[in-house]
């Protein structure tokens, strides 16, 4: 064998293991162009019998559709009756779902599909609802949207009321009798007051509009206004500002609910707030005639002479420092100016006409005795 033989063979050889790729190479591209015809016959066949279905036979082809593309929905009014609550912060979905658990709509998404049609139904106000059972979710909708199915006692309870009084208005209103809520003041466990209450219900209903439950009891009722209390002194910060302070978080609501009971208006709040922090500072007597009234159990702007000589520790006329705890339910108004009073110097007010609800404060005890005169001039003259 010469150099040429060894130099030839090899090269016959990779000529040939090309031929053959190459047609392999083109028995793929064969493969591949077969199964895309293949591929667009069944794409056209697919078509045509959709045109076939929706031309020749629409009406089947569409039911078809339909029952793919619908939620699961009653029909009709409903029937029977069932007590629903809405929150304040419920959404769309939450509200379907709410309903769905009711069994007054069929899904969720049912009431939402609905709902997403309808403009108002992002006004549905919170409260409780008198609704039906298996109703379409465009009928509950419409029942929410009608000021005549609202099944709750709407009530607004004011700022700066005792206890014994949330209780007579919350009885009115529900009907459940007072001695069911005086019950619950003297056990209040079931309502988880703040730890620093010291189990006194005083002080820590929070006042404001409630949706009250109809099928609620004197317990729930009172739950739910401690539990909005805790909502609002938490978005409040309550407990840090008063350690900032250097104050108790019972002191801060006795200090507010103070400042509650001797204001004729709320700019007058935090000059109240500073001369019992200065009347404390100063270890002088506080002599508010709210922490006295309270003591002797009535009512008024005035103490007299017979209420100051009670021996209660409520009386600040003769008992230094605040009161046990609060003698009211204040609002949040009051509690900032506790926490965020002014700093002017006052160690005195007078409510000089309570007709107008116009309080003055002074520096100096003759200041103080000089208003003291001016309250008694709008007395005579029937102002006081």
């Amino acid at each position: 064998m010469n150099d040429l033989d060894l130099f030839e063979e090899p090269a016959w050889s990779d000529q040939r293991d090309r031929r053959r790729g190459r047609r392999a190479q083109a028995a793929v591209r064969k493969r591949q162009r077969r199964r895309k015809l293949n591929s667009r016959a069944a794409v056209l066949f697919s078509l045509a019998f959709l045109v076939a279905v929706f031309g020749g036979g629409g009406l089947i082809g569409l039911a078809v559709l339909d029952r793919k593309l619908s939620v699961p929905d009653y029909s009709g009014q409903g029937a029977g009756s069932v007590i629903v609550q809405i929150k304040d912060g419920d959404t769309g979905w939450t509200i379907g779902e709410r309903l769905e658990k009711a069994g007054v709509v069929k899904s969720a998404k049912a009431y939402v599909k609905a709902a997403e049609k309808e403009p108002r139904s992002a006004g549905i106000q919170p409260g409780f609802y008198t609704m039906r059972k298996k109703m379409s979710a465009a009928a509950a909708l419409a029942l929410l949207l009608d000021p005549k199915s609202r099944a709750g006692n709407q009530i607004t309870i004011p700022e700066g009321l005792r206890a014994v009084q949330v209780v007579d208005q919350l009885s009115k209103r529900t009907g459940i009798p007072r001695r069911e809520f005086h019950k619950v003041l003297k056990n209040p466990e079931a309502l988880e007051l703040p730890p620093y209450a010291k189990g006194k219900v005083e002080g820590y209903l929070w006042p404001g509009r409630y949706d009250l439950d109809p099928n609620g009891t004197a317990e729930s009722v009172l739950k739910a206004m401690v539990d909005r209390y805790k909502k609002e002194v938490a978005d409040l910060d309550l407990e840090a500002k008063a350690r900032a302070a250097g104050l108790e978080p019972h002191e801060v609501m006795t200090m507010a609910s103070i400042v509650q009971a001797e204001s004729g208006k709320p700019s007058d709040m935090p000059k109240i707030a500073e001369v019992i922090h200065n009347r404390l500072e100063k270890s002088m007597l506080l002599q508010m005639d709210s922490t006295t009234k309270y003591a002797n159990g009535t009512y008024g702007i005035e103490a007299t002479a017979q209420e100051r000589a009670s021996t209660s520790p409520y009386n600040t006329y003769r008992v230094k420092g605040l009161p046990p705890g609060p003698i009211a339910n204040p609002g949040a108004d009051a509690i900032r100016a506790v926490l965020e009073p002014t700093d002017d110097g006052w160690l005195f007010f007078v409510t000089t006409d309570p007709e107008k609800g116009v309080t003055k404060f002074a520096r100096t005890l003759a200041e103080h005795n000089r208003l003291v005169a001016e309250y008694n001039r709008n007395k005579r003259n029937g102002g006081g």
